[in-house]
């Protein structure tokens, strides 16, 4: 397999502004993927917000295994880091967040008014990997659309402050990923996510890893997506089997495996094998 990277170069930027301004905020909002808790936590991450309080918001919720996302839930919180599960395109649970916030730091804020200052807004910075949903979450916390939310990484190119209400103030920031991935496997899960920009990818062989992740963990929902029967040891006969039912042809009736590719990654990146999840709790504890 040929290995995925990418970090561009405002990546490396936005490390270093966030490094800068994390000591002017109260609180971070690390935004993950629900359907890859894991592969989707930034180890850098931890590394720049030192001891600043955080709160972990597992974004896309609803795509993912119900029973294995509350695994994860329980994982983070017993860590001592609250977790909310949440959809932001859709407004689920988006109007706990702010409440979150205040209880992670209602000991801060009673020492400040116990002191005779004012309260002031919370301010808060959000971080994750790109294509996460930061900026959908911010339009849907602002309750309109102040920053472009697009389904593709890299939209996001500064950092900037964002006035949520009279009490809150987020500190958007580009999404970024780390200079090199722990494992291909945590590549290939970002890659099929779509974290990764599609044509910087080598699409084939993201395609054949979802064939054997579904293979291996969903094989009935991806079974049923297609009206096939799945023999894994036969990539090609997959591929043609789908392009026959979904009529991916070129003349002649051959094959067009190119529009398979974009068909499957479609169909992965929208919930069409249902609430999945490719991060299970006990692979990683």
């Amino acid at each position: 397999m040929k290995q995925i990277q990418w970090y561009p170069g405002h990546m490396a930027k936005t490390k270093k502004e966030v490094k800068e301004k994390i000591k002017l905020v109260d609180i971070v909002l690390e935004l993950l993927d629900a359907r890859i808790p894991y592969s989707s936590q930034n180890p850098v991450i931890k590394e720049l917000i030192g001891n600043k309080p955080r709160v972990i918001l597992l974004n896309k919720a609803d795509l993912s295994d119900p029973i294995e996302i509350d695994k994860w839930v329980s994982f983070f919180e017993a860590q001592g880091v609250k977790t909310l599960k949440i959809n932001a395109l859709n407004g689920m649970n988006v109007d706990k967040i702010h409440g979150t916030l205040r209880k992670v730091l209602k000991e801060k804020i009673a020492k400040e008014i116990s002191r005779g200052r004012k309260e002031r807004p919370i301010r808060t910075m959000i971080l994750g990997i790109p294509n996460v949903g930061k900026s959908t979450l911010i339009n849907r916390l602002a309750s309109k659309k102040k920053l472009v939310a697009e389904d593709r990484p890299g939209v996001t190119k500064r950092t900037q402050y964002i006035r949520v209400g009279q009490d809150f103030e987020l500190l958007d920031t580009p999404g970024i990923l780390w200079p090199k991935f722990d494992s291909d496997s945590v590549a290939f899960k970002l890659a099929i996510t779509g974290a990764i920009k599609d044509n910087i990818l080598p699409i084939d062989e993201v395609v054949i890893f979802g064939f054997k992740f579904l293979y291996k963990n969903y094989l009935k929902q991806f079974e049923g997506r297609y009206e096939i029967t799945v023999d894994i040891d036969n990539v090609l006969e997959i591929y043609d089997n789908i392009g026959i039912k979904r009529g991916c042809l070129l003349p002649g009736k051959k094959i067009d495996y190119d529009r398979v590719n974009e068909l499957f990654l479609y169909d992965f990146r929208h919930q069409r094998f249902g609430r999945i999840i490719l991060d299970k709790v006990e692979n990683y504890v």
